[in-house]
């Protein structure tokens, strides 16, 4: 199971960013945080064809096949969508690491008796500005 954020667990950050701009103010090699949206298709476009990792933020399952066509890394799904999003990734043959987002350190053992591939704490995700 891959945890990201956790306090005594090394691990990458995600930069959550608002714009393309914001992209150049990240560390070389990151990982690009966006909620899947409409409004965010051209970022979306642009770290796909800069081979920049992406992690897609995503409400249900619709948005889930969308992020893993769109060349997402991570998926970033809610508890409540976490095994369902699972059995699809499976299925289907994602690319793309599932991770569920966390506030307690308790909910891991959840998580991994379900099976999803990551966590990811708030600490782990950087919100950068233009």
């Amino acid at each position: 199971m891959l945890i990201f954020g956790h306090r005594f667990i090394g691990s990458e950050n995600f930069y959550h960013t608002q714009n393309i701009d914001a992209i150049d103010n990240t560390p070389s090699n990151s990982t690009i945080y966006l909620d899947f949206s409409e409004d965010n298709l051209e970022i979306i476009e642009h770290c796909k064809t800069n081979e920049i990792s992406l992690a897609l933020g995503v409400e249900d399952i619709r948005e889930l096949i969308y992020a893993s066509s769109l060349g997402a890394s991570f998926i970033l799904v809610q508890k409540e969508l976490a095994s369902t999003a699972m059995r699809i990734a499976n299925n289907y043959l994602f690319d793309a690491k599932i991770l569920v987002h966390i506030e307690d350190e308790d909910e891991i053992e959840e998580l991994a008796i379900l099976g999803v591939d990551g966590v990811i704490f708030s600490t782990a995700i950087i919100k950068t500005n233009s």
